[in-house]
């Protein structure tokens, strides 16, 4: 399965960024996003890429999906 994963922006450098999530830091490209990027922001992370942004609580909702999703899963 593939899934983009919320992450916020801990570094921009220009095209390129650090994002971390649950304090896992990934690099990625802005390539494919038009949207300017700053240190703080929401971005979906999917495959090296930042695909899309979003704000901090759409993030944080998301994740908490995710979180009880895959803990599910891993049960079953």
């Amino acid at each position: 399965m593939c899934v983009g994963v919320p992450m916020q922006v801990i570094s921009v450098d220009g095209d390129d960024i650090i994002a971390e999530v649950d304090g896992v830091k990934r690099s990625a490209s802005l390539m494919m996003l038009g949207d300017e990027v700053k240190v703080g922001d929401f971005l979906i992370i999917h495959a090296g890429f930042a695909i899309s942004k979003l704000d901090e609580d759409e993030a944080r909702e998301t994740l908490e999906l995710m979180r009880e999703h895959f803990s599910e899963e891993d049960m079953a």
